[in-house]
């Protein structure tokens, strides 16, 4: 009988892409031998109120778009939890979280009934494992952290459990010892990622979640990874210390033929932190490699890495959209306290060049940055309204995250508890700071469309709608009436 594993996966929004980590992790257990399952908690509505998708449209930060209905949601996510444990039987529980899921992990494995850790441990891996160990092995449900990339750390882990060896001492992992200190074994090596497999088992989850919307469509879309790590170091980002890693184009474009073969996928979002950190050489081989797979995609990228040439190339094999992180509008602090180095004046010629070329974009914004003041804010809004043609303009809360730097700028200035774990961008802010409060930030943030796309004689009419509900809906109404008519589809 063969090692047994179940994921699970924490997760509150339906339309999210399936989770490639897992994907990938499972791939690379199944290949050596290792029976893997998954428990996935998405399809219950958990929580709807915490659905980004759903927020983000009624936000005005995404199109109206049809939308799938939730597969299991008159179900008991705990019932059937508990009978896939109990039918499986597995041998060790992996947990997949971010920061914002991480205590849904934990909710998931307390709802696991007369489970012994000695004979089936739980192993939570992801950003928030990695970042912030201590604080996640205060929690009695979990056992084992998988801290950094997981790929080495999993297959060790399993391959000396089941042959009945002692396992804590496998690189990557990190527990609490028998007289409740900390251990945190050396971290693996750097993935090669030419030597991971290309068929990631997106097979492992119901083919449902495939289904995506994009510009007021479904799309089966699968997410493909081209590279690791990011060159730049924003001050909010946890990527900033991750070593840099690009996967070969042939290993894409095997990637990519697999999901569109196999999968029937109709749509690819690449998942690189910036994906245009590309050589000319490596941007000619991907728009060569990527003729064979004859799809739509969506990519994210920062504002330096834009010119006339570079979009054309990809445009020409399918470039459909891109989402580009401005977060802050006032240049001096964004360029010294986000640490975002670009000057205004630049982001509006390269956005330009995008609208030019027929290629739509949005923008990603925040709002309450540690130190931030409401005019700081409101800069943020100027700047989008020079943007030319830009489609939807999102503004999220700013969420500490373990392992930033803002993290710790926050911590220093005593604007949150250092024991807060963040939740999801779209909800209040957990910082408590004098000159931005909680309130300004969530109105700022809500109205936050409005005045990017109405004319500013009516700012004093929209201040009014960042505290009354019935005025804000009155203006979204508009708004939607107004700006989302016929979406641009160019493929």
């Amino acid at each position: 009988m063969s090692f047994k594993v179940l994921f699970l996966y924490p997760n509150f929004r339906l339309e999210s892409l399936v989770p490639p980590g897992i994907a990938l992790l499972s791939r690379i257990l199944k290949n050596h031998g290792i029976s893997v399952e998954l428990f996935d908690i998405t399809d219950y509505r958990f929580d709807a109120s915490k659905d980004h998708d759903k927020l983000a449209q009624a936000g005005l930060n995404a199109w109206p778009s049809e939308h799938r209905q939730p597969k299991y949601a008159d179900r008991d996510p705990w019932k059937d939890l508990n009978e896939k444990v109990s039918s499986f039987g597995p041998d060790l529980i992996g947990v997949s979280t971010t920061e914002s899921t991480f205590l849904l992990g934990v909710e998931m494995v307390k709802h696991i009934e007369h489970r012994n850790p000695r004979d089936m441990p739980v192993i939570f891996g992801g950003n928030f494992a990695t970042e912030a160990p201590e604080r996640a092995l205060s929690f009695k449900e979990v056992d084992l952290l998988c801290v950094g990339e997981g790929e080495r750390t999993i297959l060790e882990l399993c391959q000396l459990m089941e042959r009945g060896e002692p396992y804590l001492d496998v690189p990557g992992l990190a527990y609490k010892d028998r007289f409740g200190m900390i251990r945190r074994n050396q971290m693996p090596l750097p993935v090669d990622l030419n030597e991971n497999p290309t068929d990631f088992d997106i097979g492992l989850f119901d083919p449902i979640r495939l289904v995506r919307p994009m510009q007021t469509s479904l799309y089966r879309m699968a997410p493909v990874e081209t590279m690791r790590g990011c060159p730049y170091h924003c001050d909010f980002c946890n990527s900033a210390d991750t070593v840099v890693r690009k996967k070969s184009m042939a290993r894409v474009r095997e990637e990519l033929l697999y999901y569109r073969d196999v999968h029937a996928v109709e749509y690819n979002f690449f998942w690189a932190d910036t994906f245009l950190a590309m050589t000319p050489r490596e941007l000619d081989e991907f728009c060569e490699i990527y003729r064979d797979v004859g799809l739509p995609f969506w990519v994210q990228t920062r504002v330096e890495t834009i010119t006339d040439w570079r979009l054309k190339q990809l445009k020409d094999v399918g470039l459909h959209k891109i989402a580009f992180g401005i977060e802050n509008g006032d240049e001096k602090f964004r360029q010294q306290v986000v640490i975002k180095e670009f000057s205004n004046d630049d982001a509006v010629r390269k956005l330009a060049i995008t609208t030019d070329m027929g290629v739509i974009y949005n923008t990603n914004n925040m709002v309450g940055y540690p130190f931030e003041t409401r005019e700081i804010a409101m800069e943020t809004v100027r700047l989008n309204r020079r943007f030319k043609g830009v489609d939807t303009v999102n503004c999220f809360v700013f969420t500490p995250y373990y392992g930033t730097g803002a993290r710790v700028k926050a911590l220093k200035a005593g604007f949150i508890d250092p024991d807060v774990i963040c939740q999801d961008t779209n909800e209040d802010s957990v910082l408590t700071m004098p000159q931005f409060t909680k309130e300004q930030i969530r109105g700022v943030r809500r109205c936050f469309p409005l005045y990017v796309k109405f004319p500013e004689h009516r700012w004093k009419e929209i201040q009014r709608a960042e505290t009354d509900d019935a005025l804000l809906t009155w203006l979204q109404k508009e708004y939607q009436d107004t700006f989302f008519k016929e979406p641009v589809i160019q493929f």
